[in-house]
Order: C-alpha cells, then structure tokens, then sequence
C-alpha cells in the first residue's frame, strides 16, 4: 500500500510539472540561490508561487518520494494557487492537480 500510494504521489507531482510547463509557468533559468534561503511560507517574499512549485516543493517531493521517505501530510497547496494564479489562463488546470495532492496527502490515501 505505501509503495502504491507513493507512486500515486509520483504521477500527481509529475502531473504537475507537466501542467506547469504547458502552461508556460515552467521558468527555464536556475534562480538565485539566495532566493531560496526564505523563511516565508512558499518563499513568498522573494519567489512566485509557480517558482516556488518548480524550485522547492517538486524537488522536494521528488526526493523524498525516491528514497520512499514520509510524505507530508498537512498541505494546503490549492489554496495559495487561488491567491495567486487565479487570474492565469491555466489556473483551472494547476488547481485541480493541487487539489488532488492536498487531498491525497492529507488523507493518506489514493484520492
């Protein structure tokens, strides 16, 4: 079961990347890495919160998804995806993804 939930996991972050980049909200440069020394929720003083997907949470995930390592559990990622992407074309899409990780996540389960 926690092999499969992982994988689960692994194709909603992957989802995710994917829907990122179709959406023209994959940045193609590295960033500073001072930008990522933050102790803001989601680095919100110095990157955007698509930066932040791209630049922290995804390789987090994905490091923690391949040395099969707890995942989070308390996550509200669609939330902040309303305060700021609603007003981007692909909002819908990038919602729903983070919806179903929050959702997954929180519940420990295939969602």
């Amino acid at each position: 079961m926690h092999s499969l939930f992982h994988q689960h996991v692994m194709k909603l972050v992957q989802e995710l990347e994917q829907t990122l980049k179709s959406a023209a909200l994959w940045q193609t440069q590295a960033i500073e890495p001072s930008l990522l020394q933050s102790t803001q929720p989601f680095c919100c003083d110095t990157l955007r919160f698509e930066q932040w997907l791209q630049f922290v949470f995804i390789p987090k995930m994905l490091e923690l998804l391949s040395h099969h390592e707890d995942l989070p559990s308390n996550i509200a990622l669609a939330p902040m995806a309303d305060v700021s992407l609603h007003t981007h074309v692909h909002f819908a899409d990038v919602k729903h993804i983070l919806s179903r990780l929050d959702q997954s996540l929180s519940q420990g389960k295939i969602c």
